[in-house]
């Protein structure tokens, strides 16, 4: 049986590394064989307290607690790495919920050779009870909202770019080095980059499944994807045979939005363009929702989703553009 070290990065996650630890506590997998580091970015709120409150209450799980003073995600997970004892790692996040097999899944795969990189399915939940949030849930789970992104809503195995945090065999790291510290966003595909770049290969497998719990409301979900379309300018330009189309239109679109306004401050056929290419964009977005209706308790999401889709669209868009003007993609 193998030894696995599961890695959580968290900060500020009072609300929910306890649903994360009550689900590992029930893994179909032996308490013996792996243990829990959760690498602590100095969290201001309640989290330690409710680590030592599950500590109590799933006394029979190894669950280690480190400080991270960097307070980023990259710097986290190999603090976690170089503090683990285990032979596999199984990444997590303090957002997730992950299903009773998760852990068996991954160490199956890993030991049939498949792939270097093994990860699975998001099954995105709402971070709120309120109608954005439930809207913003389905929003990241929808293909209009996250391009070819398989792990957010395929349910068919294969050989892909990208798996959401991954599990690895401990000896990867001596091949292609730790995570890149310098990226605040981006780091797990950076990472798989690596990995596809030394010959090995990254598997999806749709069995091994987490819950992860969206952005509440639509303030968060703009910082989220800013972050993301920010950093991910960067990691570009270390691997520019990366870009993907999906990933250029949010930048172009918002760069043509913001031009459009500007020039219909003196230009009237401006404003016409303007309300014509927001008027397409939109109605696509609402089409593309209809399969929504098939949930009747929430039809009315087909006019929330479009909204929470633009906000992931212009706030990427707005985060890579800022990074590129600016030049702190570069810097920072």
């Amino acid at each position: 049986m193998n030894f696995v070290s599961v890695i959580v990065p968290c900060y500020n996650e009072e609300k929910n590394i306890g649903f994360l630890l009550e689900a590992l506590n029930y893994q179909n997998y032996p308490k013996e064989s792996f243990e829990i580091i959760i690498i602590d970015g100095e969290s201001s709120d309640q989290t330690l307290d409710e680590i030592s409150k599950n500590k109590k209450k799933f006394d029979s799980l190894d669950i280690i607690v480190v400080s991270n003073p960097k307070k980023n995600i990259p710097s986290a997970v190999n603090i976690g790495i170089r503090k683990s004892k285990g032979e596999i790692i199984v990444r997590m996040d303090a957002h997730s919920i992950p299903d009773i097999d998760y852990i068996k899944y991954c160490v199956e795969n890993l030991n049939k050779g498949i792939a270097a990189n093994v990860g699975g399915r998001w099954i995105i939940i709402p971070g709120s009870t309120t109608f954005m949030g439930y809207c913003i849930a389905l929003a990241a789970s929808h293909p209009f909202g996250v391009g070819d992104a398989k792990y957010r809503y395929s349910d068919t195995s294969g050989f892909v770019d990208t798996v959401p945090y991954g599990s690895f065999y401990r000896s990867l790291f001596d091949e292609v080095g730790f995570f890149d510290e310098d990226l605040l966003a981006n780091e797990d595909y950076e990472f798989n980059v690596r990995i596809r770049n030394s010959g090995k290969k990254i598997y999806f497998d749709p069995r091994i499944q987490t819950k992860y719990i969206a952005r509440a409301n639509l303030k968060d979900l703009m910082k989220q994807y800013w972050r993301y379309g920010f950093w991910k300018l960067r990691m570009l330009k270390k691997y520019p045979k990366t870009l993907r189309w999906r990933q250029a239109i949010p930048p172009l679109f918002v760069a043509g939005i913001i031009l459009l306004i500007l020039m219909s401050i003196f230009v009237p056929l401006a404003r016409i363009m303007l309300i014509f290419i927001l008027f397409l964009y939109f109605c696509f977005l609402f089409i593309g929702s209809l399969s929504l209706l098939k949930n009747k308790s929430r039809p009315n999401c087909i006019f929330g989703v479009p909204v929470a889709i633009f906000t992931m669209h212009f706030s990427w868009g707005l985060g890579f553009l800022y990074s590129s003007i600016s030049g702190l993609g570069k810097n920072s």
